[in-house]
């Protein structure tokens, strides 16, 4: 319980994701045994999913307490174990290692919540979605009546799902070997080179992750990669490429298992992230992807490569609605204002890599959110600003690179944990005139 506390004091804190607390918290504690950092990480997680109702419940029960890491604790205990007051009162003894002893208020909490369910029919429909309030009108446009399956979805805990490098293997002998080291996997439903695994074993230890045959990356990141329909002999960019993970995926696109062909830059403003890529590139055996660091406005090196490449994949920053179930602090992190400030930056990196686009090239623009805002007005947004472009009918693009039929949704590829399986994505292909 206290370690728990501790954790959840940090990633409140601040704007470290939740998984990096936890790493750098259990690293700095060797000492404590493999059950146990599965139990605290756990329940951290738990808590930070049911957020917005256990503080729901703590104002409900009045006094002077307020949310926060040690009361979401209590209260969890309470709604989520069954747990009785005098055995929270027993872990809460003060004694060594243990949390100090419960107040007055907070043994009133206990016993007021104790046998009552996390969620009630009373709370608004943000709490029992767990969601900010401010986002409640646009996911509702978003989704109608599908609005509590899409949220619920989010909501869960999401699988892990690993990329086959095609530079190396084939997803049946990728398979195998991790069978072989009792990594139990499936093929992803629609990525034809996705693995999924039921569980999240450790899965840098095994020789499939160290000989760089398969990569963790969410298969509907997968299929982004796959519907930027790069082939051998193109000039290519990764805009927004971050640490890698999808320009390892177009560099074993464009390339057979000897070399790379073509031209693949990878490009980011941050040089910490993207020095990251290149142990994966290694790894991988992905010979010949370029880095650029990038000024985040006004580069040289944009200005000097204008109208020359056969791809662009703008992956733009975003809110993250759509792997909240990776991240699910995440949600909170953000607010109306900083909303604004993420959609100035996706318009400026629209504008930006859309220079370097020749004609007959494709733009492929895409979030990682669900909300419209970052979406479809962007789209809207950008269309009205050129008419060197316009965008690519999704199916035929699906049906020529992924194959079958797309999910439902126009033009647009939508994908979402309740409709796809997936994390959510915003995709769009825009072709330059010419």
């Amino acid at each position: 319980m206290q370690a728990t506390i501790e954790l959840l004091t940090q990633i409140w804190s601040g704007t470290v994701p939740a998984d990096q607390v936890s790493d750098a918290y259990f690293k700095r504690r060797r000492y404590a045994g493999s059950s146990d950092r599965r139990d605290v990480v756990a329940r951290l997680y738990r808590i930070i999913r049911a957020r917005a109702r256990l503080d729901w419940w703590i104002d409900r029960t009045g006094g002077n307490l307020q949310p926060a890491a040690r009361t979401r604790v209590i209260a969890d205990l309470a709604l989520n174990d069954k747990m009785s007051p005098a055995r929270a009162g027993e872990l809460f003894s003060g004694s060594r290692h243990c949390p100090s002893v419960l107040t007055p208020a907070e043994r009133q909490l206990t016993d007021h919540l104790y046998g009552r369910p996390l969620t009630h029919r009373d709370m608004p429909r943000p709490v029992a979605g767990e969601y900010p309030d401010w986002m409640d009108r646009s996911l509702s446009a978003l989704w109608g009546d599908r609005l509590a399956e899409e949220i619920s979805a989010l909501n869960q805990i999401a699988p892990l799902d690993l990329r086959v490098n095609t530079l190396k293997t084939t997803r049946e002998q990728a398979q195998e070997v991790l069978e072989r080291e009792q990594v139990v996997c499936l093929p992803t439903p629609l990525s034809p080179v996705g693995l999924r695994l039921p569980d999240k074993p450790r899965l840098g230890g095994t020789q499939a992750f160290k000989q760089g045959l398969v990569e963790v990356q969410d298969e509907g990141s997968q299929l982004l990669a796959l519907l930027c329909d790069v082939r051998p002999g193109m000039q290519v960019v990764d805009f927004c490429a971050g640490a890698g993970g999808k320009t390892l995926a177009l560099a074993a696109n464009m390339s057979d298992r000897q070399r790379l062909d073509g031209r693949l830059v990878a490009c980011d403003i941050s040089g910490v992230r993207l020095g990251r890529i290149h142990a994966r590139l290694r790894r991988a055996a992905a010979n010949g992807v370029e880095t650029q660091v990038l000024a985040a406005a006004n580069d040289p090196w944009i200005a000097r490569n204008p109208d020359r490449w056969d791809r662009v994949l703008c992956d733009a920053p975003c809110t993250g609605t759509g792997a909240w179930r990776r991240d699910p602090d995440a949600k909170w992190r953000f607010s109306p204002t900083g909303l604004d400030e993420i959609r100035e930056t996706q318009r400026s990196v629209l504008r930006q890599s859309a220079t370097l686009v020749k004609p007959g090239g494709r733009l492929i623009y895409a979030t990682c959110s669900l909300l419209q805002e970052e979406n479809e007005q962007q789209l809207a947004w950008f269309l009205d600003q050129t008419d060197q472009f316009r965008a690519l009918a999704i199916d035929r693009i699906w049906a020529e690179t992924i194959g079958g039929p797309p999910p439902p949704g126009g033009p647009c590829l939508r994908l979402s944990p309740a409709s796809t399986g997936t994390d959510g994505f915003f995709i769009t292909i825009l072709e330059r005139r010419g």
